[in-house]
């Protein structure tokens, strides 16, 4: 395969800074597991270092939930999670699997619950043996309603599964099949539980009453424990992103990573993503407060209690959707799409971004969805939906 060579180059001109040299990064394409009409892939590593891949997989009749494992240079057959016929498939929620390390798997979907365009349910599924048997699922919430549940993030903890996900009981408005976005009573919430790889709930938390309609939740385990990030909403329409966090057993009042005050009536399907490297954070997320939009990201070094400056790393015509990783204990790699480009650039935790490196040309359609990237042991691993080929494509970047 035919390999991209990009040379950032970047001096530095201020006292102190890192001597790390500047970052040389090389795109290679690579063979993607999944077939034709395939989309929504999510990308994930778990503790053990390896690294998955899940998407859905479209038939006359039915939805195929299937994922395959990288293998250091190449994917493994897929196999399936799951099949149905009564799934809510969405551009921007997309279901996931996680993994403890070991042969415990973990992964969820979206069912529908009733008649209304937005009433669906997370239903879960658990593996004990990597995946070679899958158990019969479950609904993660308790509710009971006919109401939005998703946007969902699966995290590791301890022996235990940390979930977080969007929940729209108290905006469902009863007797109303057909509601929409627009016909909320009330709020959607968002709402955090402990699981077991069984299945077995041991405690479940409402984290904030009021929250954006649709756009995804990032969550990530620090020393302190677990933190949610997402995108808040106030009775004035001022969405932006916010951060709760579980301390000496208590979670923290929601709390802004950075004031945009992006007022919009409306959601920006637009969510943020985080990586956590010991107690350092970073965080990036998209905003339209000021035309025409920017990518930032930005950092903590106490494990979310209080962020530096933001870093806008876009280049004038973003379209969000991003993704972040640690590369080391200096510098991350976040992606984002600048229009129809799916773009990656090194940013250093002292705030100085590197020249960018184009990943791969997609589209601002939702049906091109959320690009995905993921940490692979020196390297890193994307994954999007080609619209053109309905398909999803995927591929590495190296970098020094």
């Amino acid at each position: 395969m035919k390999k991209v060579l990009c040379f950032l180059y970047l001096l530095c001109f201020t006292a102190g800074c890192s001597t790390k040299q500047p970052a040389m990064l090389t795109v290679s394409p690579v063979e993607s597991p999944a077939d034709s009409l395939t989309a929504e892939p999510h990308l994930v590593t778990d503790p053990a270092g390896r690294v998955f891949l899940s998407w859905i997989e479209r038939h006359p009749d039915t939805s195929h939930f299937l994922y395959a494992q990288w293998k250091g240079s190449e994917w493994s057959v897929p196999s399936r999670i799951a099949r149905g016929s009564n799934w809510f498939i969405n551009w921007a929620d997309y279901p996931m699997i996680a993994s403890d390390g070991g042969a415990n798997y973990i992964a969820h979907l979206l069912q529908r619950s009733g008649k209304g365009t937005y009433a669906y349910d997370v239903m879960v599924r658990t593996s004990p043996d990597s995946g070679a048997t899958w158990r019969e699922p479950f609904v993660l919430h308790d509710d009971g309603k006919q109401a939005e549940h998703g946007f969902v993030s699966l995290v590791p903890y301890g022996q235990k599964i940390f979930v977080a996900w969007l929940d729209g009981r108290n905006a469902a408005m009863e007797g109303m099949l057909d509601m929409d976005h627009s016909g909320h009573n009330g709020s959607m919430s968002l709402r955090a539980a402990l699981l077991d790889y069984s299945g077995n709930k041991s405690d479940e938390w409402e984290l904030d009453t009021k929250t954006c309609d649709c756009c995804q939740t990032a969550a990530a385990i620090t020393s302190q424990g677990p933190v949610v990030i997402y995108r808040d909403r106030t009775d004035e329409e001022v969405r932006d992103m916010s951060i709760v966090r579980l301390v000496n057993g208590t979670w923290t009042a929601p709390a802004s990573i950075h004031r945009d005050n992006w007022k919009i009536a409306g959601c920006p399907v637009n969510g943020p993503r985080m990586a956590v490297l010991g107690r350092s954070l970073a965080v990036a997320w998209f905003t339209g407060a000021k035309e025409p939009g920017s990518v930032n990201v930005v950092f903590s070094e106490n494990d979310g209690e209080s962020f530096g400056k933001a870093v806008r790393v876009d280049e004038g015509n973003p379209a969000g959707r991003v993704d972040i990783e640690w590369i080391d204990e200096e510098r991350c790699v976040v992606s984002w799409m600048e229009g129809a480009l799916i773009k990656a650039a090194v940013v250093h935790a002292d705030g100085r971004k590197e020249t960018s490196v184009t990943i791969a040309e997609s589209s601002e359609s939702r049906s091109s969805g959320f690009p995905q990237m993921t940490r692979s042991g020196e390297g890193l691993v994307f994954a999007w939906t080609d619209v053109d080929q309905k398909r999803i494509r995927s591929a590495t970047l190296t970098f020094n």
